[in-house]
């Protein structure tokens, strides 16, 4: 398969927040690297093989609230 590069719009308003965010990112079946961006730092990037985005949108809005899909595309 393919590297994807997944951004998501996740609402995290303090650092511990944004640990989270990372920690439940990083469990995703696939998963190579997660990071933060975005001016406001609201942004959680992964990239990975194979990674069911719909699953991990679903698992960061039960742990984290608000997650929504911005952009998938393949990873360069």
């Amino acid at each position: 398969m393919l590297e994807q590069k997944i951004v998501l719009n996740v609402q995290m308003n303090c650092e511990k927040c944004r640990s989270k965010a990372l920690k439940t990112a990083a469990k995703g079946e696939g998963v190579y690297s997660v990071a933060i961006q975005g001016k406001e730092k609201d942004q959680v990037v992964v990239i990975g093989d194979g990674v069911d985005v719909v699953r991990l949108t679903n698992l960061m809005r039960k742990k984290l609230g608000k997650a929504d899909i911005i952009t998938l595309g393949e990873a360069k």
